[in-house]
């Protein structure tokens, strides 16, 4: 629509915006803005060819004005335009004063032309031609900025008098604002399309021109540290073709200006403190397209760390008391980070005290003879600081408490500069609020009184999702669930949630209350009810369905803080299992058969209760428990089985987790767990006397996807593979493949498993952060293992299996003889079959062999690269992941990923 008014106005009335100027000049990004005019700009009648003035052109006998009028106001009152200028019935003119009346008037910006008639007779006429009004304002060509960006830089808008000096103004805000998306050489053109009633519509013709790469990053008079060391501590990358997720490679003026604090730092960190940027220039390549950023840098001489001490003027520090708590000794390499975090060290400690204003100055001496910087870091005296009172605003639906109970002060303790940090990690861990939250701290009404102040802005603390998405692990999923982490503002957690796949189905309730009776004690239950349709892989590589487990229960929990980093938690459980198979797929004669099932199904068929008294100790540092940064995690589990029901186990399990933030939004994580399930019950035996294992399968451990990535669901750990036979051939051990496609296996899970990860999350440029893009790489090693070893079949020969009838008796078919018809009768077990009678066969099992594989500790490694992306249509994550180390009959999987349910 934009781009027919423009076109329709070009045919008929398209103006040029500034008059002698042709404002519809391009305006470069690359050029700088014209300079503003001294003064109002030269009248249009006197540089055109409209006549002059008689006044301007010929001296009069007579200079005294007998009238004055205007002629050519619309919307503005003639006495509004005379006010404007000094010129008065009965008063004398010059030329100069005429001149100077025009120049007033264009000084208003209300008029596209003024020129004063009536020179020689002293009937003065004051001509003017008002500006047009702005109908609307256009823009077109914008593609990478929508309008919702670029109008709110705009100040023309319709209903205001047209003056090219706003036009003017807008151009050169539209065009930095594409300077500040790196495109330099974009243009805007203004245009004005000429309506009716004196109005007009402004039309910005925008050229956006390629994004301004930087091309090449040189650097002079480096001799210490080479050109590529340099530029890896830079925020400016070079552009490559690899940078496509990358902003870095943008030129940006301002990052231009971190540059150069990036170097220096990176000099004085390494000991060079007279270090400096002489210049740095960017020149726009000859195709105007990308820069060429030019260092010019002088290195100095290398320094050494002189005599280095601490002057407090605190009374709770004696002198030298903080010197052996320094960081730094006589004759290290100076390091300006070194100098900084020390400052920042002395603060905290004095803030430990109570001493939240104290001031930590470093006092520097350069020996340049002999190389050293000997500092004194002086600490002024301040009073021991109390805090006077704390503030919580911004909160509309938390509750007050639901913010105060994570401080770690009171009013009217010592402040204490760790428990204010701590504080600020806590509200952060509630999840309420917006990410980083700082306490404040200012001035109380005394020098020894401190206020606090939470500034927290809420975000949505309820989830509704209905979702539906494809998963590699699980194939089609549908996911429905809502919840409240916030319930009636009282930091409460009530949830429901519901989940169908084609393996999976369950529906969960929760209610969590963290603060029992405004007591540090949280209490909560859980109801559900989870049917589990495990699978095996069987000929083709397709997945089939084994067993079923239903479990439907209960949970009830209960905890407490230890200590400020330290809390346990009770939890009682119940919980009915009920294993089943397809009877008629894996039964005979209405048992289990374990030619078809295999023996270690067989084993687990039935309904058990199991009963369970549980605990964990959990230890954590981490400044956020959402998604922490910084920190440690480690938590202790513990499960009891055997109050009552009909299973008993003891099951342990360890989880260490660590976090560092190495700043430029690098984050590495560590973590490592390990468990093991030890059953109570006695020896477990078959019809045979074999052993059986005595932890049943729905209680054993099992690792794969997404645990350990690189792998399938249950790919790791003990399995059975069944092979068969190829009886075709006349060598008896010869199997018909040994390919996995060509197969039956099943995982058999483990009593014991360790796990280790370690992944580091790569920040991207600001494009990607916006689209949500969280790239890492990662190692994952585990491995689970310890079973009682499974009795195994190995049939040389084809199993053919009965026909039943409905008595469970075999039949046999009798043919027919002469006029005798053919019929069918069931025979006793132990009998055989009639003379010329054939046992009726319902299906005739392959000659199979069955292998135990993957019980063993020896360690799977995988690496590979996982991108989280906060997707328009709902969480994504996609890991490609290779298996470096696995065992014989362990499941890979390369690509995995999750879209349309939550992580």
């Amino acid at each position: 629509m934009t781009s027919n008014l423009a076109r329709a106005g070009r045919h008929s009335l398209v103006a040029t915006l500034m008059v002698g100027t042709m404002l519809s000049a391009p305006v470069a990004a690359q050029t700088a803005p014209a300079p503003r005019p001294a003064g109002p700009p030269t009248p249009p009648a006197l540089q055109t060819g409209q006549p002059a003035s008689p006044a301007v052109t010929s001296p009069l006998t007579q200079n005294t004005i007998r009238s004055i009028r205007v002629e050519g106001a619309q919307r503005l009152e003639p006495d509004t335009v005379l006010s404007y200028i000094t010129l008065r019935p009965g008063q004398p003119y010059t030329p100069e004063s005429l001149d100077e009346a025009i120049r007033a008037l264009y000084a208003t910006e209300l008029f596209s032309s003024a020129a004063i008639a009536g020179a020689d007779t002293g009937e003065l006429v004051v001509q003017i031609q008002e500006n047009p009004v702005i109908n609307r304002i256009v823009l077109e060509g914008n593609r990478r900025l929508k309008e919702d960006k670029i109008r709110p830089e705009i100040r023309l808008a319709p209903r205001q008098i047209f003056t090219p000096s706003r036009v003017r103004a807008d151009v050169a805000r539209i065009v930095e604002l594409y300077r500040r998306q790196g495109r330099y050489a974009a243009t805007v053109e203004p245009q004005m399309v000429r309506l009716d009633q004196n109005r007009v519509d402004i039309v910005f013709e925008i050229n956006e021109g390629p994004r301004s790469k930087v091309r090449q990053i040189n650097i002079i008079g480096n001799d210490v540290f080479s050109d590529r060391e340099l530029r890896s501590e830079m925020y400016t990358r070079e552009s490559r073709w690899y940078r496509f997720f990358s902003s870095g490679d943008t030129y940006d003026p301002d990052r231009l200006a971190a540059d150069q604090g990036k170097l220096r730092q990176f000099y004085l960190t390494n000991g060079y403190a007279d270090f400096r940027v002489v210049s740095a220039v960017a020149e726009l390549t000859p195709d105007r397209r990308d820069f060429i950023i030019t260092y010019v840098v002088e290195e100095g001489e290398r320094y050494k760390f002189g005599d280095v001490r601490v002057d407090s003027a605190l009374r709770d520090f004696r002198e030298g008391s903080l010197d052996s708590a320094l960081p730094m000794r006589t004759g290290d390499w100076y390091d300006a980070k070194q100098v900084e975090d020390t400052v920042e060290l002395l603060t905290s400690t004095a803030g430990l005290v109570g001493y939240a204003f104290a001031e930590v100055n470093p006092q520097f001496a350069r020996n340049r003879e002999t190389l050293t910087m000997d500092i004194t870091f002086q600490i002024a005296d301040a009073p021991r600081v109390y805090v006077e009172r704390i503030d919580v605003n911004g909160n509309t639906g938390t509750q007050d408490k639901v913010i105060r109970r994570e401080f770690r002060l009171t009013e009217g303790d010592a402040f204490n500069a760790i428990a204010v940090r701590r504080s600020a990690d806590r509200i952060n861990s509630l999840g309420f609020f917006q990410e980083n939250l700082q306490i404040e701290q200012s001035q109380g009404s005394t020098p020894d009184r401190i206020v606090l102040a939470a500034n927290v802005e809420e975000r949505a603390t309820g989830e509704l999702q209905l979702s539906a998405g494809f998963s590699s692990l699980e194939r089609f999923i549908v996911n429905g669930s809502i919840a409240q982490r916030n319930f009636r503002g009282k930091g409460q957690t009530l949830r429901a949630a519901v989940n169908y796949s084609s393996y999976t189905r369950s529906i969960e309730l929760g209610f969590s209350e963290p603060y029992l009776f405004d007591r540090n004690i949280q209490v909560g239950v859980d109801l559900f009810r989870r049917d589990l349709n495990s699978f095996q892989f069987g000929l083709g590589n397709e997945r089939q369905t084994t067993y079923q487990n239903v479990s439907t229960g209960f949970q009830l929990r209960a905890g407490a803080p230890l200590t400020e980093y330290a809390t346990l938690i009770g939890r009682y459980g119940f919980q009915v299992d009920d294993v089943s198979l397809d009877e008629g797929r894996f039964f005979l004669n209405g048992q289990c058969s374990p030619l078809l099932a295999g023996r270690y199904l067989c084993e687990a068929l039935g309904n058990r209760a199991t009963s369970s008294l549980s605990y964990s100790l959990i230890y954590d540092t981490t400044n956020n428990r959402l998604r922490p940064t910084n920190g440690n995690r480690a938590v202790l589990t513990q499960d009891f089985a055997g109050l009552g029901g009909s299973v008993k186990y003891v099951r342990t399990r360890v989880d260490l987790d660590k976090y560092w933030n190495f700043g430029s939004g690098f984050i590495f994580s560590l973590g490592v767990e390990g468990g093991y399930i030890h059953s109570l019950e006695g020896r477990r035996e078959d019809a045979d006397g074999n052993e059986l294992e005595r932890v049943r399968l729905v209680d054993r451990f099992f690792l794969g996807q997404p645990q350990i990535r690189g792998f399938d669901i249950r790919g790791v750990g003990p399995r059975i593979r069944r092979f068969f036979y190829d009886t075709t051939t006349t060598d008896p051990d010869d199997f018909i493949s040994t390919e996995r496609d060509q197969i039956v296996q099943d995982a058999l899970g483990g009593r014991a498993y360790y796990l280790g990860r370690a992944e580091l999350e790569i920040p991207l440029g600001s494009g990607a952060r916006e689209l949500g893009l969280r790239p890492s790489i990662f190692v994952d090693a585990g491995a689970v293992f310890g079973l009682t070893r499974p009795v195994l079949t190995d049939i040389r020969t084809p199993v053919d299996i009965p026909l039943l009838d409905a008595a469970g008796l075999r039949q046999c078919s009798i043919p027919a003889s002469g006029t005798t018809p053919g019929s069918v009768v069931p025979i006793q077990p132990g009998a055989n079959c009639p003379t010329g009678a054939t046992l009726l066969i319902s299906q005739q099992i392959p000659a199979f062999r069955e292998v135990y594989t993957g019980d063993t500790p020896s360690p799977r490694v995988s690496v590979g690269l996982g991108v989280n992306w906060n997707s328009p249509f709902g969480p994504f994550r996609i890991d490609l992941a290779y298996a470096v180390l696995k065992e014989e009959g362990d499941d890979t999987q390369l690509f995995n990923f999750n879209v349309g349910t939550a992580f």
